[in-house]
């Protein structure tokens, strides 16, 4: 159930992106301007995150996850009847602004059920959903496309929805612990946020998975342009090549649930952000000197992804593992900083240019260099 909920993210993108140039051509409008249902699912996804914390703390987790399921629902038929492109837009805002509520609950449900050292083992178990939605959803959003249309694809999005409304109202049970926050207001809510921002730990956590992630949506922006029009793969061999990295993340995710019953989470994210780090400049080397060609390429890459399976997890469970009395504004705050880090990350890679893989291997370099220097400067020095 909790799996469900945290794949509203990646059903909703990955399922409609072979849509994209039908939706172009329907509407009449260029590439570019499809492209900005994507680009509002993402800045949804930063701003209702940030909702929906203070909510989860003052009225418990499952009403404001029924709410936000209620909107998703209605947004992703509204995606399904928009009469433009500008319509579809603002419903793809609303549909991550009520999508996003179940990647804040489920996050805070396990922290509320479970230790630091066993959340992230169930975070790791969760990722596999996380892995297994950008393989099934493109090939279930291709086939939908071409038998039904690709406003089918959001009338099964809302079917999703409604699934999950059902089976939170039966079986979830309400986990707010009795101390959680539950005062109300503007005021009370921005000092939670400002006593977390304060948190020099909970930000290293946060921010050293955040921008270790935002190397994964850089990826998801510029490897559809490196692998089919810079290295002439054809578009149903890179499905493939997309599929295998997620596998790859799957995979460490569940080395890492593994690994977690003889170490701790702490030394494992300490040493998968070195690996990031070194996996981050044999990129960069590839790519400026084409070394290797496209099989080296591909294979940095393959290793940069499934680092994450270390890297997120781990880093998730120890930002929640001291925000017991404010896990739901935590949890809302890791979502919101994190979805920013990915939007400016996959920004970065479109304004540096596309004459070369240099571009995405840059951002993906740099965002794997930061994760290592934060965690260093912010939490190494305590742990170890």
């Amino acid at each position: 159930m909790l799996g469900a909920l945290i794949a509203f993210a990646p059903m909703s993108i990955d399922m409609y992106l072979p849509s994209l140039p039908t939706i172009a051509a329907d509407f009449g409008v260029e590439p570019a301007a499809a492209q900005w249902t994507l680009a509002s699912f993402f800045i949804g996804m930063a701003f209702g995150q940030a909702v929906y914390g203070p909510l989860a703390d003052r009225y418990g987790r499952k009403p404001p996850l029924y709410g936000g399921l209620l909107v998703y629902i209605v947004a992703s038929l509204g995606c399904a009847l928009a009469p433009n492109a500008t319509a579809l837009i603002a419903a793809r805002f609303v549909q991550a602004v009520g999508g996003c509520a179940g990647i804040v609950i489920a996050r805070a449900v396990v922290r509320d059920r479970f230790d630091a050292q066993t959340s992230a083992r169930v975070y790791s178990l969760l990722m596999l959903v996380m892995g297994l939605a950008p393989i099934l959803a493109p090939l279930l959003g291709g086939w939908v496309l071409a038998f039904a249309g690709w406003r089918t694809i959001f009338i099964i999005l809302a079917l999703f929805g409604l699934s999950c409304l059902f089976t939170v109202w039966r079986y979830l049970p309400e986990t707010r612990p009795p101390a959680a926050l539950s005062t109300g207001g503007i005021g009370p809510t921005l000092r939670v946020y400002a006593g977390l921002l304060g948190d020099r730990a909970f930000l290293g956590y946060v921010l050293s998975g955040g921008f270790a992630q935002a190397g994964m949506f850089a990826y998801i922006t510029g490897s559809p342009h490196v692998f089919i029009e810079l290295y002439k793969v054809p578009a149903h061999a890179y499905g493939w090549l997309f599929g295998l990295n997620a596998l790859g993340l799957i995979a460490s995710s569940q080395i890492n649930r593994r690994l977690l019953l003889r170490y701790t989470a702490e030394t494992i994210l300490r040493r998968a952000n070195r690996a990031t780090v070194l996996l981050g400049l044999a990129l960069i080397l590839v790519a400026t000197g084409d070394w290797g060609g496209l099989p080296a390429l591909a294979i940095c890459l393959f290793g940069y992804l499934a680092s994450l399976g270390f890297t997120a997890p781990n880093a998730l469970a120890l930002a929640l593992a001291q925000q017991g009395p404010r896990a739901g504004s935590a949890s809302a705050l890791i979502g919101t900083l994190q979805f920013g880090l990915a939007t400016v990350s996959s920004m970065m890679v479109g304004l540096l240019g596309a004459d070369s893989a240099l571009p995405m291997a840059g951002v993906i370099a740099s965002c794997g260099l930061l994760a290592y220097l934060i965690h260093r400067a912010w939490v190494g020095d305590e742990k170890e």
